[in-house]
């Protein structure tokens, strides 16, 4: 998935991945995945993907700041 924010392109198909995070199994609604990423450029952003259920119903991209994406991998782990 490609998204722009703020004249930044986030591509988890060229970005690294940091941590990740599953909440359920596959097929359950209420399931969801949370990716942190690392762009080529240096930014941080996660992706998510879930089920009917789920905070993620689509895919969706947000970008966070390096303080918040070191907490975010730290908790996820």
């Amino acid at each position: 998935m490609q998204k722009i924010i703020r004249k930044k392109v986030y591509d988890t198909e060229t970005a690294t991945v940091i941590a990740r995070s599953v909440n359920g199994t596959f097929g359950d609604p209420t399931g969801y995945e949370e990716i942190l990423f690392q762009a080529p450029e240096g930014h941080y952003f996660v992706y998510g993907i879930g089920g009917e259920e789920s905070p993620y119903k689509q895919e969706k991209i947000t970008c966070i700041a390096k303080d918040k994406a070191a907490a975010w991998a730290a908790e996820h782990a």
